[in-house]
């Protein structure tokens, strides 16, 4: 990220001019409009433009004729390079991503998409946040030259699929001072019952403009390493609420989280050895 974009982010969301900008911006009419664009063959040209200054190789995909931006963006890896570990005792990253690992206490309070969230806030204050107090929190963030389709991490049963529409906040909750928050994105969660995990939880966060979450199932049984969705335009994040004592992962994620260091993980890895 440049300089110049840091800057940008820091008045959007610091400065009250900013927060006057930054309203309509994150309004589910304007992503609406861009979403359609972006799904549009208009959007075509912008798409020799994006795959050459992320560096993406297009060999490594599936299909390569786009009809418009958004088919380049969630184009689809060739199975053979996002091996999925299928070891029953081995936890895998559901996809790419920067890996950042929280323990989960009442307070713990999660940076996402300069927002900042409770547990109980991400999901829409369910229930279902009592599940997870001493357990784990993996935030995996997705920049726009990262792989956005995304898998499920064990065999297992959907048990609740909600989707959260984005809404504004005007006030900063004393909890929360030391992260400003203005807005709280769209965001959809997955309650499954897996095989060897517990009761996990799964929730895309969309991000700001035109991130567009677009899961393919809201209940069934599924097998590990199986898609479970995909995210359209925009740099997006997805987080994975576990039990207590559902697995024991590397501690060099926590390690890297304590010094600021987000840890490159791939769709299908291990990440408890």
């Amino acid at each position: 990220m440049t300089n110049n974009k840091k800057g940008a982010l820091w008045f959007l969301y610091h400065t009250a001019l900013g927060r006057i900008i930054l309203k309509p911006l994150v309004s589910r009419p304007v992503s609406k409009l861009c979403g359609a664009f972006l799904s549009s063959r208009l959007s075509k040209p912008l798409i020799k433009g994006f795959v050459k200054g992320n560096n993406i190789n297009l060999a490594d995909y599936k299909a390569t004729n786009f009809k418009c931006f958004n088919d380049c963006f969630c184009r689809e890896i060739k199975p053979e390079l996002r091996p999925i570990d299928m070891e029953k005792s081995h936890l895998i990253s559901p996809c790419d991503g920067l890996l950042s690992t929280y323990k989960i206490t009442a307070d713990t309070v999660l940076p996402i998409k300069q927002s900042s969230y409770t547990i109980k806030a991400l999901l829409g204050d369910d229930e279902i946040h009592k599940s997870y107090e001493n357990g784990i929190c993996l935030v995996f963030r997705l920049s726009v030259n990262h792989y956005h389709r995304y898998c499920f991490l064990d065999n297992l049963k959907i048990i609740k699929n909600k989707f959260l529409k984005g809404r504004l906040h005007t006030v900063r909750p004393v909890a929360l001072e030391r992260y400003p928050v203005f807005q709280q994105n769209c965001r959809e969660y997955t309650v499954m019952q897996t095989e060897n995990f517990g009761t996990v939880t799964q929730i895309e966060v969309g991000a700001m403009l035109v991130g567009k979450i677009k899961n393919h199932h809201t209940s069934g049984e599924f097998l590990k390493g199986e898609e479970k969705g995909m995210f359209l335009y925009g740099g997006s994040t997805i987080v994975v609420l576990l039990e207590k004592n559902a697995a024991e992962l590397d501690p060099r994620y926590f390690e890297n989280t304590e010094k600021g260091i987000e840890t490159d993980v791939k769709m299908g890895e291990a990440l408890n050895i």
